[in-house]
């Protein structure tokens, strides 16, 4: 149990991210283009958060 916290405290935005590409190419293949895109803009948001969180973490 203890592993898997230490993992989902390091990698929680690369999976969230990722959980958010796979819902943004769902929402398009599904129809809904507009709604895809903007899902899609999600991923790169959530991982510039994630680098600058870990590097005020660092300081």
């Amino acid at each position: 149990m203890k592993k898997i916290m230490l993992f989902w405290g390091k990698y929680y935005p690369i999976v969230l991210a990722f959980l958010s590409f796979l819902y943004s190419v769902s929402l398009w293949f599904l129809g809904n283009q507009l709604e895809g895109i903007f899902v899609g803009i999600w991923v790169p948001s959530i991982l510039g958060f994630y680098i600058v969180i870990s590097m005020i973490n660092k300081n």
